[in-house]
This record gives structure tokens, C-alpha cells and sequence, in this order.
């Protein structure tokens, strides 16, 4: 051994490797992590087939018959599709989709440019933004239950704000109209409450887009002079487009089925001008007591959402990969 080696030491109380024990790979003794992730998420899959997938079998089953609730005690009978005949060839359906197509249309394209345009201006990061931000965001926050009573409070025509603002602006009688009783304007009144309630929705979905684009791409066309507007044509529409696309995805899937702010503000009415299939199927189950036409009306609602959704979908995929 040479004089400079250095001296190896050994540990005799360092335990031997062939009696270190191996790790159980499961949690619980002889259940593998299959049966053990089955054993977790069965309680999620059993609420789920309680409260969405049996809801829509029995009602699926309701409305191939002539069942009515409050005569639950009589026999009902099988009539086929017959529901679903009468219903596709009513033209108060057709008339009512476009009631719902018309406010579907116009509240999200408002929503939209609204939402965008604010989430540009709040992108760029001036002092007091996050106040503001805050403040935006308030109408989304409140119940729609509450935002439809206050809304109604503001249209009265004798004490209502909204037309007195009107009145100070435009010189007209705030008595003269009415906003919800008026045959022109009540179709015109939904929309601008959903506006002014779900415009922060959109523009928060925007924002994160624009909050999502890097710095350098902007560094870069800087650095090409591109103007201002050839940016925005060029790297801010494009990459903004996917967000903006899923705000209007979630909006429209849930104007299609708006009851809450449309049975508040209008019932309705006047007549049935504002009648959207949701009231539509609401007076059909609820005041009719036609539990088995109402669920075919369901029906036919839940598979035009969920079609139009998937090719949505589709759309909004294939705009990601460009």
C-alpha cells in the first residue's frame, strides 16, 4: 500500500442491502392501484349517474308518453314520438327559437365587442387598473334573481332611472315608453341587461388571452416597424382568437337556455313577443302540466345544445392548431 493512499473506513453498523425491505407499491395491502383508483373515484361516478345520467333516462322516458304531473295518480300510456312530432311541427316553437336565436345573437355579439374592447384598454397596465378591474367585474358577480328585480325597478316609467336618464338626454317624456311594455323595445331590454351582467365574464376570458401573448413577438415587430394596427391585425386578433371563441362558446350555451332574467324582466310578454323556449317549456310543464310534451321539448333542446356544442368544438380545435 502506498504511504499517500488514503485509509478506507468501513461501516459495520450500515445495514446490509439484502435486508432493506421494499416499498409496498399500494397503499393498501394486497389491493392493486387499479382496484385502489376504482375504490376512489366510484363515489364520484355513482353522484354523477345520480344527479345528471338518471335525470336524463327517466326523462327521455317521460316524454315518449302522455304523462302529467298533477294527474300522477292516472295511468299514462306510450305515445311513441308523437311528442316529438307535434312539437317540430308547432309553429310556436319555430317562433319562439327565433325569439331565443334573436336575443342569442345580438346579447353575445354586444358582449363580445364590449368585452374585447375593455380588455384591450385594461391589457395595457395603467395606474389603478386592478381597481378598475374590480369594479367591472361586479355586475357578474350579483344573483341574476337580483339583477332582473333591480333591472325591472329601473325600466318603471314613472319612477324608473333608466327613463329619466333617457328623458335628461333625449328631451322625450319618460312616461311616453316603456321598456319592458313596449312592443319594440322589450326583445331589446333582455339584451341589454344580459349585456351589462356578462360583458365582465367575456372581457376576463379575453384578458387572460391577451395576458397569455409573450412579450417578445411585440419586441420583435417592433423591431420590424409594424405599426400599431399591424400588430394587432397580426399577432393580437390571432392569438386572442381561441379565448374570444371559447367566451363565446360558454355564453352562448348559456343564453340558449336563459329563463331566470327573461321570466323577471318581461314573463314573457308583451303577449308573447319575448316568449323564449325556456319560458316556452316552463308554461308547458309548470302550468299545463304537460310533463310528457315538456320533456320531449327538453329533449330536443339538450341535443341541439350539445350538436351545435360538438361542432363548435370541432371548429374551436382546429383554430387552436393553425
Amino acid at each position: 500500500m502506498s504511504v499517500n493512499e488514503p485509509t478506507r473506513t468501513i461501516d459495520v453498523t450500515a445495514t446490509p442491502l439484502a435486508s432493506v425491505r421494499p416499498r409496498p407499491t399500494t397503499l393498501v395491502a394486497g389491493m392493486s392501484d387499479r382496484a385502489l383508483a376504482w375504490w376512489f373515484i366510484t363515489p364520484t361516478i355513482a353522484l354523477l349517474l345520480a344527479i345528471n345520467i338518471f335525470p336524463l333516462v327517466w326523462t327521455i322516458r317521460m316524454s315518449l308518453t302522455n304523462f302529467k304531473a298533477n294527474l300522477g295518480w292516472m295511468a299514462y300510456r306510450s305515445v311513441g314520438i308523437a311528442n316529438y312530432v307535434d312539437i317540430l311541427t308547432d309553429p310556436d316553437i319555430w317562433i319562439a327559437m327565433q325569439t331565443t336565436a334573436h336575443f342569442v345573437f345580438w346579447s353575445i355579439l354586444l358582449e363580445v365587442l364590449l368585452g374585447f374592447g375593455l380588455a384591450l384598454l385594461l391589457n395595457h397596465r395603467f395606474r389603478g387598473d386592478g381597481v378598475w378591474a374590480t369594479v367591472i367585474l361586479l355586475p357578474m358577480m350579483l344573483s341574476p334573481a337580483v339583477v332582473g328585480n333591480f333591472w325591472t325597478f329601473l325600466f318603471q316609467p314613472q319612477i324608473g332611472m333608466f327613463n329619466s336618464l333617457v328623458s335628461v338626454v333625449s328631451g322625450v317624456d319618460p312616461a311616453s315608453f316603456s321598456m319592458i311594455g313596449d312592443v319594440g323595445l322589450a326583445p331589446w331590454t333582455i339584451v341589454l341587461v344580459d349585456t351589462w351582467m356578462w360583458t365582465p365574464y367575456v372581457m376576463l376570458i379575453c384578458l387572460a388571452g391577451l395576458r397569455s401573448i409573450p412579450d417578445y413577438i411585440y419586441e420583435a415587430a417592433e423591431v420590424d416597424r409594424a405599426s400599431a394596427w399591424r400588430r394587432f391585425w397580426s399577432i393580437t386578433l390571432p392569438m386572442v382568437t381561441p379565448f374570444v371563441m371559447l367566451a363565446v362558446l360558454f355564453r352562448a350555451i348559456e343564453n340558449f337556455k336563459m329563463f331566470d332574467l327573461v321570466n323577471l324582466l318581461t314573463n314573457g310578454g308583451p303577449g308573447s313577443l319575448t316568449e323564449t323556449v325556456s319560458i316556452t317549456l316552463k308554461r308547458a310543464a309548470f302550468e299545463k302540466w304537460q310533463t310528457g310534451w315538456s320533456s320531449a321539448l327538453a329533449i330536443i333542446l339538450f341535443v341541439t345544445v350539445f350538436a351545435a356544442a360538438n361542432i363548435y368544438v370541432k371548429v374551436l380545435n382546429t383554430v387552436k392548431q393553425r
